[in-house]
């Protein structure tokens, strides 16, 4: 059926572009929408998702391009669809409103509001029968029960409106004990299948972050075992992509073998630094073998011709899920004739398929290695992969998941040394730089052109730790003068006088019915914990005591709080390690500190910063240093040791230093 298109086509988002052709009446976000509901006195179906969904999608096959079921949104309700991934704020608030209700959040997200935006009923998915008796329910109460209705929607969003970082607590930064926090965090690990005991899986990268840390400092033996042998389950699992790198959102099981198969940006950056650093640790092929295949898959698959980095890849292809990614036992022997038997055995491909009908989800043994010929085989195998019709890209270009990406390259930088990676980090940054940010101010979003809304705590909060991050592997002082622009953009814009938290949007973004803060850490760190973080570092650095007294108050509010909860205040708990460490900085003295930085970042040393001799230099610990060239000088806990002169040197100085800390640590 030919059908007219709606306004959306219009739209920059990939998302709202994909709704383009429902017969629905679909809105996008806007002042237009709103008059419209007031004027027309209707109540307002707010439908929230993005494009790699597969929920999102299978609830426009079956509701939005049912002609029926648009007729009656038309005809009842003013619709708006609002892509999740542009615009978080809107998000933010009317998840919180529907789990208020006491039901489980996700996407597709559906919300009806008044035309005041106050919500009053919601869910995720609906089948077509429920979505019709929805429609029609609400149809009718709208114009039976009116006051009743906006009675309710004005206690829920009074309720969206309280602050819970007003509830914190503010403690001393010693009330943290890690070691009680990881005796907590022990028992929610999966002893048998890695991650924690629960399904669907999730990674959430920032627990694994901090168990690595927790394990620098305290030389905690089982805590590296826990986080290795998590890593080599996943690793062997269906969530990873053994054919063409990379991974998916999350495992619908326990045994991490069968994806939710689209694959997201901010996912596969952090699983890259997680892998390089534990590496650092454990000099583990196997964990060396992850981060070339998935940055191997980002180069390829994920970044655009300028250096940017695309926002995800869709689960579905030709209308069913991982279809592009699973295969039929006939295709994989077509694909590798004689070969097929023994490869089948290795990935547990079955006749009768091991998944969904006679499709297989290729996997692999944990404790078996790859055995010889496997390079070739998975050439093979991808190129034949290749030919299928492919799931779609959402190709917009977001501010905070390209600089998690950019931080995910230095430390791959860091592990390897490898020139590539450190150029796709820098070609990232001057993509951002080039596009997303300008005097001071950053922009949430590209695609094609930049979006005209502002970027959000979660994309300045990256981008600085992404700047730090560059500033750490190229001792280039630049990436520090925009740290610190915007720092204090972020200090002037988004703080609550009140409180030392920093609200999610800025005080020139758009009005909504709440201003919400991002406080719990979930599958990616909240960007509060990452802002107390940059803010130690920086006032650390350059030893500004108002940044570094500003992120301890945030410290000390959920200090408290870290202990009881390991696993969603866990990149707080990072931060909080930071701040408990003794502090160390390393100043190098040459004319070129490539070959001494390779030298000391090969070693895993999370808390150590690093500087390059400068008398005009920012960083006040740079000043002052001058030997016979090229010196490295080491300064634990604010006095600095006799300098030395190679990189090696350097380590074993380092070294002892971490050591002689680590053993007061527990």
């Amino acid at each position: 059926m030919n059908r007219k298109a709606n306004r959306l086509i219009h739209s920059g988002s990939l998302y709202l572009r994909q709704h383009a052709f429902n017969p629905v009446d679909w809105h996008e976000w806007s002042d237009e929408a709103w008059i419209k509901a007031k004027a027309e006195d209707k109540p307002v179906i707010v439908s929230i998702g993005y494009a790699s969904c597969h929920w999102c999608h299978v609830m426009e096959r079956e509701c939005f391009e049912n002609e029926e079921l648009a007729g009656l949104m038309n005809r009842y309700f003013i619709c708006i669809k609002v892509d999740r991934e542009e615009r978080p704020d809107i998000d933010q608030i009317y998840m919180d409103a529907v789990q208020a209700m006491g039901l489980n959040g996700g996407w597709p997200l559906n919300v009806f509001l008044t035309p005041n935006q106050q919500p009053f009923y919601g869910g995720t998915y609906f089948p077509p029968g429920t979505w019709k008796q929805v429609l029609t329910g609400i149809a009718d109460a709208w114009q039976q029960r009116r006051e009743e209705i906006v009675q309710s929607a004005v206690h829920l969003t009074n309720h969206l409106k309280s602050d819970i970082g007003k509830n914190l607590q503010s403690t001393s930064l010693a009330a943290y004990q890690a070691p009680q926090a990881w005796q907590k965090l022990k028992t929610k690990i999966d002893q048998r299948f890695g991650g924690l005991a629960k399904a669907p899986k999730f990674i959430l990268p920032s627990v694994w972050m901090w168990l690595l840390r927790y394990h620098y400092l305290s030389r905690e033996t089982e805590a590296l075992e826990q986080l290795s042998f998590t890593l080599h389950q996943v690793a062997a699992g269906g969530i990873y992509d053994h054919i063409g790198g990379g991974f998916a959102r999350y495992s619908v099981d326990e045994k991490w073998f069968a994806p939710h198969f689209e694959k997201m940006l901010y996912d596969n950056a952090q699983l890259i630094a997680l892998y390089s650093e534990t590496w650092m640790v454990t000099g583990d092929e196997r964990f060396r073998e992850v981060v070339y295949e998935t940055i191997a898959w980002l180069k390829r698959e994920m970044q655009h011709p300028q250096g940017g980095f695309y926002s995800a890849i869709d689960a579905d292809s030709e209308g069913e899920e991982g279809k592009f990614y699973t295969w039929t036992r006939t295709e994989f022997t077509e694909a590798l004739g004689s070969e097929a038997v023994k490869w089948a055995g290795f990935f547990h491909v079955l006749p009768e398929g091991n998944w969904e009908e006679d499709r297989n989800i290729l996997f692999t043994n944990p404790q078996q290695s790859r055995p010889d010929g496997y390079d070739e085989v998975r050439k093979i195998l991808h190129a034949s992969r290749d030919k299928r019709v492919r799931p779609i890209c959402d190709k917009k270009i977001i501010a905070a998941w390209n600089a998690l990406t950019i931080s995910a390259l230095c430390s791959a930088y860091r592990a390897f040394g490898e020139p590539d990676f450190l150029e796709l980090a820098i070609n990232g940054m001057n993509f951002l730089n080039n596009n997303l940010y300008s005097k001071g101010r950053l922009l949430r979003s590209w695609n094609n052109e930049p979006s005209a809304v502002e970027g959000f705590l979660d994309d300045y909060a990256c981008t600085i730790r992404a700047c730090l991050d560059m500033h750490q592997v190229t001792l280039n002082e630049e990436y520090l003068k925009q740290a610190i622009q915007l720092t204090d953009k972020v200090l002037s814009d988004f703080i609550d006088s009140a409180e030392p938290f920093f609200f999610y949007t800025s005080v020139n973004a758009e009005q909504l019915i709440a201003r919400k803060k991002e406080i719990f850490d979930n599958v990616i760190p909240s960007s509060n914990s990452i802002m107390a973080e940059n803010l130690l570092v920086l006032g650390r650095l350059l030893d500004r005591k108002d940044y570094e007294e500003q992120g301890r108050n945030m410290l000390e509010a959920t200090a408290g709080l870290c202990q009881d909860e390991p696993v969603y205040l866990s990149n707080w708990a990072t931060a909080l390690l930071r701040a408990q460490a003794v502090p160390c900085e390393v100043v190098l003295d040459a004319e070129d500190p490539k070959e001494l930085l390779l030298s000391l970042q090969k070693n895993f040393h999370p808390f150590v910063l690093l500087a390059k001799a400068n008398e005009n230099s920012l960083i006040p610990m740079a000043k002052g240093k001058q030997s016979v060239k090229p010196a490295v000088f080491i300064c634990p806990n604010n006095s600095c040791l006799q300098p030395v002169n190679t990189g090696a040197q350097a380590a074993q100085l380092l070294e002892m230093h971490v050591r002689s800390f680590s053993r007061n640590f527990i």
